[in-house]
């Protein structure tokens, strides 16, 4: 998961309209060859006012200086259209040359194997990238046969980094008498109660079906406080046998229950998704926001109150992974200009542009960054990438594990399932798409 949006979209597009999109993608040339390519054609869905999206912007232009006589075709859906129409949208002779694309097994890990993208290793050595991009943040970016993630050949590249934190109004937080952050999860949940005996909601959240994100990073942060790097690799990366019944599966998602009924994330959650939460927290509605770098420089604009940012206190381990990939489709008709229009994105001036935004960028300069808040937040996750201390995010390992998740995040926040009910189902779903995954 942009999301930035770990799942950021910019344009909400359904099936039909996203098919038109690419149908209008008109190429003149042969595949692998940009002899006669006047049109580079970009499909992708950050919202152009992230930091990534503004990165992108400077992209288009270095990109048409350093290719006279190309126009780039810069075009924008959403995240839930893509992932749903990607097998149409990279179908046929005529598709994108570069797309956005999610990771993990559920989304990347299928078109892989599908064979609707091409494998860049060879790119990769050529430019470089495998320098850029190192370690937990290349761990989505390969794919085997099977479509699981881990090893195999390079299918994406990824530009940013992502971590998940919770955002605070530090002004509520004053008025409460909170004078220090709180170092454990016991900690928050005493300064959550303070929040609100005062009459806020603790934290801004959202459970729709349809990008309600906030409460499956609220549940995951949870389990993930508790977790080992050896549990999340089992689970992730469909290394060994997961017992969903077992902490801290079990743990995380009793405390989450119990942070729905106490009201931490408040209430009436069904119907909202995570531009909601996001505006009511900016209106200051509530002391908190979780949510990760996606929504960093539209708070630092838009937020009329002091705030800084925290993550989950005293955990073994934050969600949080690379960006989104970028990918070039195997009926791309101009792959030439598609690798250099992703060779351009990981240069210096559009990385460090991305950097001063707070978009953490995988080939950016941290110490070049002036602006000390964006540089410390830049900071952590440079020892979270050094420390080996993501989770990533939960619906990654399984095809159709997003939508599931998603929906019984719903039921939860409803009070219309407990923790038994819903970690029977994982146990259920999860086994069933592991089977398939693996091939046993």
């Amino acid at each position: 998961m942009r999301i930035a949006r770990h799942r950021t979209p910019a344009v909400v597009a359904g099936a039909t309209t996203l098919v038109l999109a690419v149908s209008a993608c008109g190429q003149n040339t042969d595949s692998d060859s940009e002899s006669n390519a006047d049109t580079l054609t970009v499909l992708q869905y950050e919202n152009p006012d992230s930091a990534q999206g503004q990165g992108w912007a400077r992209a288009v232009e270095i990109f048409e200086e350093e290719h006279p006589g190309v126009t780039v075709d810069f075009q924008t859906t959403s995240f839930d259209a893509m992932r749903q129409n990607a097998k149409i949208t990279l179908s046929g002779d005529d598709v994108p040359d570069v797309v956005e694309f999610n990771k993990g097994n559920a989304d990347g890990g299928q078109l892989a194997a599908q064979g609707l993208l091409d494998p860049l290793t060879e790119q990769v050595e050529q430019f470089g990238w495998d320098e850029k991009v190192t370690g937990s943040m290349a761990s989505f970016a390969r794919y085997d046969e099977n479509g699981n993630a881990g090893s195999g050949e390079w299918y994406g590249i990824p530009n940013i980094g992502e971590y998940v934190m919770l955002y605070y109004n530090k002004e509520i937080f004053d008025e409460v008498g909170i004078d220090e952050l709180p170092t454990s999860v016991a900690e928050l949940e005493q300064d959550m109660d303070a929040i609100l005996e005062a009459g806020y909601t603790p934290i801004s959240s959202s459970a729709s079906t349809s990008q309600g994100f906030n409460q499956m990073w609220v549940w995951y942060s949870l389990v993930s406080a508790e977790a080992s790097r050896q549990q999340i690799d089992d689970f992730m990366f469909l290394q060994g046998d997961v017992d969903f019944d077992a902490d801290p599966w079990r743990s995380g998602t009793e405390k989450f229950q119990d942070w729905i009924e106490k009201g931490y994330v408040g209430d009436d959650l069904a119907g909202l998704n995570f531009e909601q939460a996001t505006v009511n927290f900016l209106q200051g509605n509530t002391a908190m926001l979780i949510w990760n770098n996606g929504e960093f420089d539209r708070i630092t604009n838009d937020a009329s109150f002091d705030w800084g940012y925290f993550t989950m206190p005293g955990a073994n381990l934050t969600m949080g992974s690379s960006g989104h990939l970028w990918g070039v489709p195997t009926n791309a008709q101009n792959k030439e200009l598609a690798y250099d229009w992703i060779e351009t994105t990981l240069s210096p001036e559009v990385q460090n542009l991305i950097g001063t935004k707070g978009g953490l960028p995988l080939a950016g300069e941290t110490e070049s960054i002036d602006d000390p808040l964006i540089r410390d937040f830049t900071a952590r996750f440079d020892e979270l990438v050094a420390g080996d201390e993501f989770s990533f995010y939960p619906d990654y390992p399984v095809p159709g594990f997003l939508d599931f998740i998603q929906e019984h995040m719903q039921a939860m926040s409803n009070g219309n399932e407990d923790a038994d009910g819903y970690l029977a189902d994982l146990q259920a779903f999860y086994d069933e798409g592991k089977a398939f995954q693996t091939g046993q």
